[in-house]
């Protein structure tokens, strides 16, 4: 009969411990956007990267003959 009041004791503890991160997590912003991350994954990039071969080459100037 001793172990119901320790698991009992246990589990009022460990719902306060998973309430207690949940309102956590609230508080911090963590449910604020659940689908912009998503959307921005799927989303192409107006902008394409700069890459070496997409540019010409650069031309050193021909040395001096004095």
């Amino acid at each position: 009969m001793e172990i119901l009041y320790l698991l009992i004791l246990l589990a009022v503890l460990i719902a306060g411990v998973i309430a207690w991160a949940f309102l956590w997590s609230i508080r911090s912003g963590q449910f604020d956007d659940l689908e912009g991350p998503a959307h921005r994954i799927l989303m192409d990039e107006d902008e394409s990267p700069k890459h070496a071969a997409d540019q010409p080459p650069e031309t050193k100037p021909a040395p001096r003959s004095d």
